[in-house]
């Protein structure tokens, strides 16, 4: 069975322990950021940061009060990234993590454009540059050991296990605490399901979640659209071509 995660937002205290094991755990480094008037950094996810705290203040009853959203991919159950991608770079695994594997990426950047969460990112910086993203710790899964990310939250944030567990977890935390949970988990449906999943207080697009996702599975959706990249890359060539020729041409008609 695939392994999952419930992450309560009721339950973060925006301590941003996560992002440090992260970072720890996968050996990427900091990037340089400038202070913005919000306590958010880096601003988004970036190609050395695959989790981070976002903060949103918010107004509640008159009393302003705070929200922490942790970010990471949410390893879809069936991954619009891993259909777009041509060379297989990308690979649903059976124990739930989308892995990425560099040495068949070509750079084509599809899966960047196929996800609906716009999750992976592009080492823009780097003269050999790779997709980047969370890997859900599939090796540390894979030996029976619990995510980083998981490992040190000291809230209890993230309940972690088997995905029918977790589902299952959300639904009866939602249905136990009716006045203290939003019905519905963010997860269970959009893009088909996802194996990260989130339950909150407060409605999830207040939040910045992107609440016009479809009920549906993205790889239906991802070719008929990427799919026509390469006959539009083709038509700019032929009309490039076509306008080189006839302006050498013309030059040509002039020198004479």
């Amino acid at each position: 069975m695939a392994k999952s995660v419930l992450i309560d937002l009721t339950r973060c205290i925006g301590c941003r322990g996560c992002q440090i094991a992260c970072k720890e755990w996968n050996e990427r480094k900091a990037k340089k950021t400038e202070m913005r008037g919000v306590y958010t950094n880096p601003p988004e996810l970036n190609s050395e940061t695959y989790t981070y705290i976002k903060f949103v203040e918010q107004e509640k009853d008159g009393v302003p009060v705070w929200s922490f959203i942790k970010d990471q991919c949410l390893h879809c159950k069936d991954p619009a990234c891993v259909s777009a991608c041509p060379v297989e770079a990308l690979k649903k695994t059976e124990a739930g993590p989308v892995t990425y594997h560099f040495d068949r990426c070509i750079g084509c950047r599809y899966c960047m454009l196929a996800c609906p969460f716009y999750i992976p990112k592009y080492e823009w910086e780097k003269a050999v540059p790779w997709v980047q993203k969370c890997s859900f710790c599939s090796e540390r899964i894979k030996a029976d050991m619990v995510p980083a990310c998981i490992k040190t939250c000291p809230t209890g944030t993230m309940f972690y296990g088997e995905y029918d567990d977790v589902l299952k977890e959300g639904r009866s935390r939602i249905n136990k605490s009716p006045g203290k949970y939003v019905d519905h988990i963010y997860g269970e449906k959009e893009a088909g399901g996802t194996s990260w999943m989130y339950i909150s207080n407060v409605p999830f697009a207040s939040l910045g979640f992107n609440a016009n996702i479809v009920n549906r599975n993205f790889p239906e959706y991802t070719w008929k659209y990427i799919g026509k990249i390469p006959a539009v890359i083709g038509v700019v060539l032929i009309v490039g071509a076509a306008t080189w020729a006839l302006t050498r041409s013309k030059n040509s008609d002039k020198e004479e």
